[in-house]
């Protein structure tokens, strides 16, 4: 019997989440189509019908992980507002693999010739373009400290990013969603900055 769309759309999303727990153990350069295969009952070769070759396999767990981000919409140019960010942090920390994963190909990235390190220089330009967006629309041009919601948003990124390494690495030590929350905190105006502003209006 042949197999249908679904079937098909099934068995990659199979592959898919195969793969992302692979690297997410061995990295992506020990992780290798074979080694997928087997998790997923295939033969290398019927893994390449779907995936023909190792970065088409990585392209598609990169952007599988985009779709299931609730961030996804922040990456493609719309502002999300900080609480909808702060969310995002406490949804992450109900999904250590899919972090891992996106941890250790970020790292991995960095390396010469990587297959993901356009993807993910990037992904980081939208990332901060939608985190000075969502700073702007809760501060103004400019937070309470001075800082302009762009140089803001590489700090806001470089937070949510770092929190998660710390976290995978000692998850009972970093309460990454409280953390995230603290460093917000520290965005926002004290209160003696408020009263200082209503009184000058």
């Amino acid at each position: 019997m042949p197999r249908t769309r679904a079937d098909r759309g099934e068995r990659r999303a199979e592959i898919i989440q195969a793969a992302t727990e692979v690297i997410a153990e061995r990295g992506y350069r020990g992780a290798t189509l074979a080694g997928v295969a087997e998790r997923v009952g295939l033969t290398q070769q019927g893994l390449m019908h779907h995936f023909p070759t190792k970065e088409a396999l990585l392209v598609a767990v990169l952007e599988a992980r985009d779709q299931w981000d609730m961030a996804s919409a922040a990456l493609h140019g719309h502002a999300w507002p900080l609480e909808i960010i702060a969310n995002l942090v406490e949804y992450n920390a109900t999904r250590p693999g899919i972090v891992q994963a996106f941890t250790v190909l970020v790292g991995d990235s960095v390396t010469e010739d990587h297959p993901a390190q356009e993807y993910f220089r990037a992904r980081y330009a939208y990332v901060r373009d939608g985190g000075a967006e969502a700073l702007r629309a809760e501060y103004g041009d400019r937070l309470p400290g001075g800082l302009t919601a762009e140089r803001a948003a590489t700090l806001l990124a470089a937070v949510m990013d770092g929190l998660q390494v710390q976290w995978l690495l000692d998850p009972e030590a970093v309460d990454m969603p409280a953390a995230f929350r603290d460093f917000l905190a520290l965005l926002a105006p004290m209160p003696c900055q408020e009263k200082a502003v209503a009184a000058d209006e």
